[in-house]
């Protein structure tokens, strides 16, 4: 799965790795659907830290579409929802 972090670049990521992001993104939409901006902006790291841990970077001339889009880290509040489909950032 190729995986493009908003201001950053893209991702090669195994697709087993999608359950454990899942996790994480199941908590940012808790987060958002709160109203909890501290927790959402840890959330939002950890999911974005998790992608570039798991995942190996491509050169910045791939040109290959991206099956996943992910935020900037300063993304805000409004920002996601905006991004946001009914399962959240990552689809189950």
């Amino acid at each position: 799965m190729i995986v493009r972090i908003m201001g950053e670049g893209q991702v090669k990521l195994a697709d087993s790795h999608v359950v454990e992001l899942n996790e994480l993104d199941d908590v940012l939409l808790k987060e958002m659907e709160s109203g909890d901006g501290p927790g959402f902006r840890t959330t939002l790291h950890a999911l974005l830290d998790k992608v570039r841990e798991l995942g190996t970077p491509l050169p910045d001339d791939f040109l290959e579409p991206s099956e996943l889009i992910l935020p900037a880290p300063d993304a805000t509040l409004e920002d996601v929802r905006a991004m946001l489909s009914d399962g959240g950032l990552i689809p189950n």
